[in-house]
């Protein structure tokens, strides 16, 4: 006898730091998510995902009248004979569509003022993307980032890819202790010009991250990504970043320093308000401009409901 397999309602990280064992749990919330996307797929490589190009594939999709150029392999010899005039089978190719992670677990992440952190938002989004993408059958990869390091996961089609991912998540996330970025520290531009290294032509590339550096040469990098594979911009961010509201003076300190913020000034709280606001701003314009899909994540929100309601879900698998 079998029986539905219930699909999972929310998922709600918590916490300063991510943990292992709540990262491997969410396989069984990725299960039903359906991550697939409708544009063209610009890979040659066969695989399980459906594109717009038609050609020589294992679905059909139509008989239509020979064109100059077509597979002769491919003409429908008992419609040619009834018509009189050539017709040719079309069919609907598959592609393969590697998925590479672009985790941010650098310092100015390590920030959360409810729920959680920045950090573990974007360990818990990747680890639900990692685990949807090998349910599809498609090859998962990462490049996750912190201050002075990164670490490449190439792309596999394998639980233990998956694995080495949430690991690399972890590992990167529990060396975070501040939120004060360095002088020395990373900057989006470069980690975004590696990225082009790692993710071959055809994949899908998720880039996890707060985008607070986003600059005019990061701006170039993400087209030059662009060209090639499809973009996805996973923004995460925090409540307080957003606005800010609060009586009297608040005091905050970088382990070194304290500063007392005037947190009741209107003034303040409009100018807080507006530097937010005025980041968003960019960052939509950036992703409008380079026809770039963009998510925005609060440490508050649902992972899951959010991703759900960007792609949907996969049918309901029976146990």
């Amino acid at each position: 006898m079998t029986r539905a397999v219930r699909e999972p309602e929310s998922v709600n990280p918590e916490g300063a730091y991510c943990d292992l064992n709540a990262l491997l749990r969410l396989r069984h919330s990725a299960r039903f998510l359906n991550l697939s996307s409708p544009r063209p797929a610009r890979s040659q490589l066969a695989g399980a995902q459906r594109t717009v190009r038609r050609g020589r594939g294992m679905d059909f999709e139509e008989v239509r009248v020979y064109q100059p150029g077509d597979d002769i392999r491919s003409i429908d010899w008992r419609v040619t004979a009834r018509t009189q005039v050539p017709h040719t089978k079309i069919y609907r190719e598959e592609r393969e569509r590697p998925v590479i992670l672009l985790t941010d677990q650098r310092a100015p992440m390590f920030f959360g003022s409810q729920q959680c952190f920045k950090s573990v938002v974007a360990a818990h989004l990747s680890a639900l993307i990692a685990w949807a993408t090998l349910e599809a059958g498609d090859r998962i990869g990462a490049l996750v980032f912190g201050p002075n390091g990164q670490r490449d996961v190439r792309p596999r089609r394998s639980k233990h890819a998956v694995l080495e991912v949430l690991q690399q998540l972890q590992a990167y996330n529990h060396a975070l202790t501040t939120p004060v970025a360095e002088p020395n520290d990373q900057n989006l531009e470069s980690l975004l010009r590696d990225a082009r290294r790692v993710a071959r032509p055809g994949s899908a590339v998720f880039i996890l991250s707060d985008f607070h550096d986003l600059d005019d040469a990061g701006k170039q990098q993400l087209f030059e990504l662009a060209r090639h594979t499809e973009v996805t911009l996973i923004h995460i961010y925090d409540p307080l970043e957003a606005a800010f509201s609060a009586n009297g003076q608040l005091a905050i300190s970088d382990g070194h320093e304290q500063l007392q913020l005037p947190a009741g000034d209107r003034d303040f709280q409009r100018a807080w308000q507006q530097q937010f606001a005025a980041q968003q701003t960019r960052l939509v314009d950036t992703a409008g401009e380079l026809r770039l899909r963009l998510l925005s994540f609060s440490t508050t929100d649902d992972c899951l409901r959010l991703l759900r309601d960007a792609y949907g879900t996969r049918g309901k698998r029976r146990s």
